[in-house]
């Protein structure tokens, strides 16, 4: 064959090298390149790749590194530049461990520069432990927050920094148990009205690099052999030229657990003509024998190299150097980046409740209680796909770094996660009687409870006897009820401290605890951030990216994938806390709301005056909605068609500009068309929702405008 020199030369368009490279290798060569641990090809100068790298919220699995709230956190910020920021970090850092792993011959698991996130996937359901992973239920603020993240890792040189990947494609959200067998069952209304939008966000907005199947199938078609999603509708309508790569093992799972095919070697051609360039597993070793056997013709093997080939040369991989080959080792986990996470983490927790004891002053106490099993965990910091973190705050640390030498700390762990008893030959609720005695020596207890992601997560890492992968319920576990209630009759004010991936359902404390505090997953820094919003250093600006439900009785099965009774656009019981929801320590006022569309009719543009009517400084999330009056179908409730974050002194006053196409006003039909009809339009804007509950909750009502469209696509009167 001789000596490849070609495909090496810069002069030539990224096409055209990529084609050289192709027409030099063999068949053998070209599957060579389809599985997750691509081999060297030694003779043309590719070195060996392995393309599973992970960065939910900072880079996963492949040691020191700096670890951001998870990411349905970094959801409750609703702050774009917050994610775009994270993405850079994340960049950064990656970039600086491949360059260091690389020159040692290191190009092993987690190594390389493709990593799997965003995790784009709708929370539809409480219950699903690896909701904690993706940015809510609402498919437009996903799709926003997508984006920005995407931008971030993929940077905007002439070489991607690093390769963001958008999963799962495309309708996946739980049970964990079972996805490798479990159908899910899907109407066109709402494939298009839910489940597509923020991957179709991430393609033609974020030019998302990669994006990865599913393990279950849709409406009978394994996700990852899906011709009619992966060719029709990512490859053709949306114009991703990107490459497709499988979930983890779910190419065996095509005769393995769906029975769709008959062996290795039909699921294997069945994925590579259905669009799945990449394979992680082992199934694609079978191709040479299925092409031999002419299930899959070797011009399907040719296009998925090429996207995948595409993609390193993108990376800069066959470049003689590129602009990021000079990022040094000593800019991973750096005190700057530790910032930014305790930033996200400050932005990312919810105020659910405060009967005015907080913001709490030192000068106003002399004792504290710390009690829970989430109050000195580093569990709670990680969530999972995690990195490793060099220093990390739980929230006792950080309670105790704010008040030390002023005010005395008692601690007790209280209970088990889930067990009752906390040691293993004691009798039930073993530690109670210790965090009673702690709670009447002080003058406010903060009870730190919840999950952590040992409990919840993905099948395989968080398989416990529990709950496995997937929550049983969305209320406490019985021990930390117990706790919870022995604590709050003492007397003694409560701060319920939360950390779950989710929603948890807490009529109890909602009734007994003084404040309310959801905080996530929060990071290495998230100690010291709980402590920032405790004492005031900062005030809460986080709103709920999910719907906290009053009872698990109040959701559809969880197998159901149907959006009807699902997420703040479909429900129709009250929720505890709405989507949108949290407070402040500050008060806004919303004012002088003013709608007006341009000459083309293309987009509505927004203006609010916003008064900070406090004496606090803090952020506020401004939310616009919108609710089609009098269509059958128009989603039955309200959808957020844009949001922002601003910043406001004390007594401030800005006028907030919010714009978004009008083609956000449109309806899906059955058929997942999006109409256009005459209606009578309600645009709201404020800090929440505009339901009855977000208002009761918050104590005021969003401003209301009135529009009036036309099935023609215009907009006849504001």
């Amino acid at each position: 064959m001789g000596e490849a020199k070609d495909y090496r030369d810069e002069s030539l368009t990224d096409q055209e090298r990529v084609e050289n490279l192709l027409e030099q290798m063999s068949l053998e060569e070209k599957v060579s390149q389809l599985s997750y641990q691509a081999r060297e090809i030694k003779w043309l100068g590719i070195p060996a790749y392995n393309w599973w790298n992970e960065a939910l919220h900072g880079v996963a699995r492949a040691g020191v590194a700096t670890v951001f709230p998870q990411a349905i956190g970094m959801a409750a910020s609703f702050d774009r530049s917050l994610l775009r920021q994270a993405g850079e970090i994340v960049a950064t850092e990656g970039r600086a461990k491949y360059n260091e792993q690389s020159r040692q011959g290191d190009r092993g698991l987690y190594k390389g520069l493709t990593f799997w996130a965003p995790n784009v996937n709708i929370f539809r359901d409480p219950r699903w432990g690896r909701g904690q992973e993706t940015y809510g239920e609402d498919p437009f603020l996903t799709g926003e927050l997508a984006v920005c993240y995407i931008q971030g890792i993929q940077g905007n040189g002439r070489r991607l920094k690093a390769a963001a990947c958008a999963k799962h494609f495309a309708v996946h959200s739980g049970p964990e148990t079972g996805r490798h067998s479990f159908n899910a069952v899907v109407s066109e209304k709402d494939l298009a009205e839910t489940y597509l939008p923020a991957f179709r966000a991430c393609v033609e907005k974020g030019k998302v690099e990669g994006v990865m199947g599913a393990y279950n199938r849709i409406n009978g078609v394994p996700a990852c052999g899906n011709a009619r999603l992966i060719q029709e509708v990512l490859r053709g309508e949306w114009k991703f030229d990107g490459y497709f790569v499988s979930d983890c093992g779910a190419i065996e799972d095509f005769h393995a657990g769906h029975k769709v095919t008959a062996n290795a070697e039909e699921s294997a051609a069945m994925a590579v003509k259905s669009g799945c360039d990449l394979n992680c597993g082992e199934m694609y070793q079978f191709l040479l024998a299925a092409c031999r056997k002419g299930l899959v013709q070797e011009s399907a093997i040719d296009e998925a190299a090429r996207h995948v080939m595409m993609t390193r040369m993108r990376l800069g991989m066959f470049d003689r150097e590129t602009a990021y080959d000079s990022i040094d080792y000593s800019e991973n986990d750096t005190d700057a980046h530790h910032e930014v996470a305790r930033r996200a983490a400050e932005e990312s927790i919810v105020l659910l409740k405060n009967d005015g004891l907080l913001p709490l002053g030192k000068e106003r106490i002399q004792s504290v209680a710390v009690i829970g099993p989430n109050a000195d965990s580093r569990e709670i910091l990680k969530g999972n796909y995690n990195g490793t973190a060099s220093v990390s705050y739980t929230i006792l640390e950080g309670i105790q770094k704010e008040l030390a030498g002023s005010v005395r700390v008692y601690y007790s762990e209280g209970c088990d996660l889930v067990r009752d008893q906390v040691e293993a030959l004691a009798e039930p609720d073993d530690r109670i009687c210790e965090a009673v005695a702690a709670a009447r020596r002080s003058d406010v207890v903060f009870l730190c409870l919840g999950l952590n992601a040992t409990l919840e997560g993905e099948e395989g890492d968080a398989a416990n006897s529990y709950a496995g992968a997937d929550r049983k319920d969305l209320g406490l576990p019985d021990p930390q009820r117990r706790l919870l209630q022995a604590v709050c009759e003492t007397g003694t004010p409560v701060v319920l401290l939360v950390a779950c991936g989710g929603a948890v359902s807490l009529p109890y404390a909602q009734e007994h605890c003084a404040a309310i505090l959801h905080v996530w997953y929060p990071g290495q820094m998230g100690g010291l951030a709980v402590a920032d919003i405790l004492f005031g250093n900062a005030s809460p600006s986080g709103k709920l990216p999910v719907t906290f439900y009053r009872d698990i009785a109040d959701l559809p099965p969880f197998e159901d994938y149907s959006m009807k009774g699902r997420t703040y656009r479909y429900l129709t019981a009250e929720p505890l806390y709405p989507f949108g929801y949290g407070l402040s320590y500050a008060e806004f006022e919303y004012a002088n709301a003013r709608v007006t569309v341009d000459e083309e009719q293309e987009n509505i543009h927004v203006r609010v005056a916003v008064t900070n009517t406090s004496a606090v400084p803090a952020e506020e999330i401004t939310q616009v909605y919108i609710k089609v009056c009098d269509s059958p179908l128009a989603v039955p409730n309200y959808s957020l068609v844009q949001f922002g974050r601003n910043a406001f002194e004390a007594g401030e006053t800005k006028e907030i500009e919010l714009d978004f196409p009008a083609e956000r006003l449109r309806v899906v039909d059955e058929e997942g068309n999006y109409v256009w009809e005459n209606a009578k339009v309600y645009l709201y804007v404020g800090g929440s929702q505009p339901d009855e509950r977000s208002c009761a909750l918050t104590g005021h009502r969003v401003l209301r405008v009135e529009l009036f469209m036309t099935e023609e696509g215009g907009v006849l009167q504001v």
